[in-house]
C-alpha cells in the first residue's frame, strides 16, 4: 500500500537548513545589551519561522554562538545540575541575565533622558523606538508613549505641536516630520534670499 496509489511518503521538513536559510546572526561578544537583545529577536524569528520545537531551539541558537559566549554557554551547560535538557525559556533567561540586564537600567535612563538635540525628526524617532523596549512602561499606552515622545523633541517643534491632539503616535510623528521638512525648506529660501 502507498507504493502503487500514487501517494508519496510524507517529507520531513528540514527545520535546521530552514533556520539557516534566514541567515540568523553569529553572536560573538558584546558590552551593549541592545546588540544582545537585537541578537536574540533575531534569532527567535528565525526560529518562529522554522517551526522549531524547544529542543531544536536550544540547539540551533546555541549552534549560532562563538568566542567568549561559545565559552559562556559551554560553561553553563556543564555547571548544571538537572539531568533534564535545557528549555528554551531556560536557554532565554540564562542568555539575557548575562548579556543585557547589567546595562539595562542604563538603558532604562538613556531613555528617560532622550532628546532630540541635533538629530533629525526621523532619527530622533528611531533612538526613541530602539530605546524604549527598556521601558516598557513608560509607553505601555498611546497617550503615554505620545506625551514622553513630545518632551523630547526640541523646544520649537514642540511648541508648534502643542496645541494639537493626535489620534495615535503615528500622527504625531508624521506631523513632526512635516513641520520639520517644512523649515527646512523655509531655511533654505532665507539663505537663499540672503545670499543674493
Amino acid at each position: 500500500m502507498g507504493q502503487g496509489n500514487g501517494n508519496a511518503p510524507p517529507h520531513a521538513r528540514d527545520k535546521r537548513g530552514e533556520f539557516l536559510k534566514g541567515h540568523p546572526p553569529i553572536f560573538k561578544h558584546s558590552v551593549d545589551p541592545l546588540q544582545a537583545d537585537d541578537w536574540l529577536s533575531a534569532i527567535e524569528r528565525q526560529l518562529e519561522i522554522a517551526q522549531c520545537d524547544d529542543k531544536e531551539k536550544v540547539l540551533y541558537a546555541s549552534g549560532q554562538l562563538q568566542g567568549a559566549t561559545l565559552d559562556w554557554w559551554d560553561s553553563f551547560c556543564f555547571g548544571r545540575t538537572e539531568a533534564n535538557p535545557i528549555t528554551w525559556a531556560e536557554f532565554r533567561s540564562a542568555f539575557c541575565t548575562h548579556h543585557v540586564p547589567v546595562g539595562l537600567m542604563k538603558l532604562k535612563k538613556e531613555f528617560l533622558a532622550l532628546k532630540q538635540r541635533s538629530m533629525t525628526v526621523a532619527e530622533y524617532r528611531d533612538k526613541f523606538i530602539q530605546l524604549s523596549r527598556y521601558a516598557p512602561t513608560e509607553v505601555d499606552e498611546d497617550g503615554k508613549r505620545q506625551e514622553r515622545f513630545m518632551e523630547g523633541l526640541n523646544d520649537g517643534l514642540q511648541y508648534q505641536l502643542l496645541s494639537h491632539t493626535f489620534a495615535n503616535f503615528q500622527q504625531l510623528v508624521d506631523k513632526a516630520l512635516v513641520i520639520e521638512n517644512k523649515r527646512r525648506q523655509m531655511e533654505d529660501k532665507k539663505r537663499k534670499f540672503q545670499g543674493q
